[in-house]
């Protein structure tokens, strides 16, 4: 059994720094391409950021690019979203979610990852 559980979302105010971060746990590789999605209410999932198995690939949608930084422990099997500068815009619940091959490279697309976690709400106040 796989599990996903992300941490660190709330209310904050726009600008400053915010972490979260998903933990994985069960029969889940450190090895796993791993991506941060997140969505608002009659919206479909919005792809945010991913990270290759190996650590050193990443991507970035456009919309945060420069703002938010994923990165990874591979030992703990941690995930984490650094947002920096926040905007009211990036209001959603963000989910964590992970793809199931070893050294699986990062990915923009949700139907690329298997599992995924129960999401946690940030939301930024203006």
């Amino acid at each position: 059994q796989v599990k996903l559980v992300e941490s660190g979302g709330g209310l904050v105010q726009a600008g400053g720094s915010l972490r979260l971060t998903c933990a994985a746990s069960g029969r889940i590789s450190s090895a796993y391409g791993m991506g941060w999605f997140r969505q608002t209410p009659g919206k479909e999932r919005e792809f945010v950021a991913a990270i290759g198995g190996g650590g050193a690939e990443t991507l970035h949608a456009d919309s945060v690019k420069g703002r938010f930084t994923i990165s990874r422990d591979s030992a703990r099997k941690m995930v984490y979203l650094e947002m920096y500068n926040r905007e009211p815009e990036d209001t959603a619940v963000y989910y964590c979610a992970s793809r199931s091959a070893l050294y699986s490279g990062p990915s923009t697309d949700a139907h690329a990852y298997l599992f995924w976690g129960q999401g946690t709400q940030v939301t930024v106040s203006s």
